[in-house]
């Protein structure tokens, strides 16, 4: 059946069912925030760098066809299927969580500055305070660099706990970091997810 006029182009479903968002509706996304994925007491509380397009338009985190950090929550040990980002909020069944450095949305994480680093970190430090996660597990090495001034830190567990919870540096999953393969990155997840129980 055709569309009316002016109504623009239906969205389209990737493999997986969830809608794929308008070049319209991306562009609207730039600066919006989405909800946490969070509980008291969660075992590990994911802290992305900051939202992309994709998640903004959607309202699920890590919703990039190519983002790998679902594959790697899986293949690290944390969940017991594949869960796509429109389960997300599964995941505090599973003693999870997902939060960011920083709320607003942009096409790529570094249109931030370090002062959006900074704040995000001081943000997140009083959020683990309140929400009192075991482990806090910050994916992207160069955001807990510069929003927790820590230039040398390196992947793996960080000396200083935060906010009460031990922490641990990931490797970004955006499709973007070439460094690190499917496997690689699911096998430092897995190192995570041995520690924690």
């Amino acid at each position: 059946m055709p569309r009316a006029a002016g109504r623009g182009p239906r969205p389209t479903r990737p493999a997986g069912g969830d809608p794929r968002p308008t070049r319209e509706e991306l562009a609207a996304a730039a600066g919006r925030t989405i909800p946490d994925v969070i509980a008291p007491g969660l075992a590990v509380l994911f802290v992305g760098i900051n939202p992309g397009l994709w998640s903004a338009a959607t309202g699920r985190h890590f919703a990039r066809p190519g983002n790998r950090f679902w594959p790697a929550l899986h293949r690290g040990g944390f969940t017991p299927r594949l869960l796509r980002p429109s389960e997300q909020d599964e995941l505090p069944g599973y003693g999870l969580g997902i939060t960011n450095m920083v709320a607003r949305a942009s096409a790529r994480a570094d249109e931030l500055t370090a002062v959006e680093l900074v704040e995000g970190a001081r943000i997140l430090a009083d959020k683990v305070r309140r929400y009192r996660p075991a482990w806090v597990a910050v994916v992207g090495v160069t955001a807990y660099r510069v929003g927790f001034a820590r230039p040398k830190a390196g992947f793996g567990p960080q000396p200083e706990p935060l906010g009460g919870a031990r922490l641990w540096v990931l490797p970004n999953p955006s499709g973007l970091n070439a460094h690190y393969t499917p496997e690689t990155l699911g096998a430092a997840f897995a190192e995570l997810r041995a520690v924690t129980g």
